[in-house]
């Protein structure tokens, strides 16, 4: 009985010499784990240990781009992209993927080819067709920027940045009354966002209503109390108004923030003279 107990304990010793396989869904989701922790480089390197296991795993490969993308490899991205699509034509999230990386890359025509796939795949899919409509304003397709923003709106309705970006593509298209009921839903929506009130300012100046614009200006300044453009137009618009004093001040804390053009506006409007007295005033 002793001897048997002694060779029970000498199996048990030996066990631990004994390492359990990790199979590639180990791999991937180690990978999965590593990169939800910023640990970039150790889940290339697992997504690549369950590629070597598995070569047809196309989550790895997508999973693994997207995280050279996030390292600033971008032609190494697009590869593992391109090969996910090679092993599935029909995996909506690889193109997705590929389209970013080459909207990123300026490649804008290249984005919209691979957004076209991702929503003929996934009609559903908002982002998809959210990009597809910025790299159509990057191209001035402003037109089907809209179509697509409206889409990405209908899919998914508290987008405030869609409605921002329709607004864009509107007072681009010289819709100031469209553009402006746009910044107002995506203010609804994001009121903290001080580019949506400046923009709606822009807007509301070519509808000559200087005091709502003023009034815009004025809030994205509460919101970003920095922001040299909000302080320049709402300055110019002043002064424009019949208020020197005060505009030649918004001018001159344009300047303080590095505007250029707020510079040559001082020497026009406000006498550089007399430039000491705004700022003692």
């Amino acid at each position: 009985m002793k001897k048997i107990l002694l060779l029970s304990t000498a199996i048990l010793l030996m066990l631990p010499q004994f390492a359990i396989s990790q199979t590639d869904v180990d791999y991937y989701e180690q990978g999965m784990i590593n990169y939800s922790t910023g640990d970039h480089k150790d889940a290339i390197a697992d997504f690549t240990k369950a590629i070597e296991i598995n070569p047809g795993y196309v989550k790895a490969y997508v999973n693994r781009g997207v995280t050279k993308f996030d390292l600033g490899n971008s032609q190494g991205a697009i590869a593992d992209f391109s090969e996910a699509i090679e092993i599935n034509p029909d995996f909506a999230n690889a193109y997705y993927g590929r389209g970013v990386v080459k909207g990123y890359l300026e490649d804008y025509r290249g984005a919209i080819s691979d957004y076209d796939k991702v929503v003929e795949l996934n009609p559903d899919f908002a982002y998809a067709y959210y990009n597809r409509g910025s790299a159509k304003v990057y191209l001035e397709n402003y037109r089907g920027a809209i179509v697509d923003f409206t889409e990405t709106i209908e899919i998914k309705p508290d987008f405030a940045s869609a409605y921002y970006n329709r607004g864009s593509a509107k007072a681009n298209l010289e819709d100031y009354s469209g553009a402006i009921a746009d910044y107002t839903e995506a203010i609804e929506i994001n009121p903290e966002h001080a580019n949506i009130y400046y923009s709606r300012g822009v807007a509301k100046i070519y509808l000559e209503d200087y005091l709502g614009a003023i009034i815009d200006y004025t809030i994205a300044i509460e919101i970003n109390p920095d922001y040299a453009d909000a302080y320049y137009n709402r300055g110019m618009t002043k002064l424009n108004s019949g208020l020197k004093d005060s505009g030649c001040l918004d001018l001159i804390k344009a300047s303080e923030l590095g505007y250029a053009k707020a510079y040559d506006a001082l020497r026009e409007y406000c006498n550089l003279l007399n430039f000491k007295y705004w700022i003692d005033k």
